[in-house]
């Protein structure tokens, strides 16, 4: 533990939000993991309803910083091109 008290404070402040960003990136791979179960399942109207919460999540996590635009735009991609492989 540091001994100066902005550093102490600091460290609390990381912990917190490594918590905050862990429990976001968790929330997102749910997301990204249900689009795939329900392409699996080939329920087109579950994998578009998934599609879109999964969108909004990956967004939200450039915005917060969590993840990488580029990241965002690559799962998208690939989560669109699973549900578009429906038939």
């Amino acid at each position: 533990m540091p001994n100066i008290k902005s550093n102490k404070k600091r460290a609390i402040t990381n912990i917190k939000a490594n918590a905050i960003n862990k429990a976001k990136k968790s929330a997102l791979k749910t997301a990204m993991k249900k689009v795939f179960t329900a392409v699996a399942d080939k329920n087109k109207e579950e994998a578009t309803a998934a599609l879109n919460v999964a969108f909004s999540k990956l967004d939200n996590a450039v915005v917060n910083g969590v993840h990488h635009r580029n990241y965002s735009r690559r799962q998208k991609a690939r989560l669109a091109k699973a549900v578009n492989s429906i038939e």
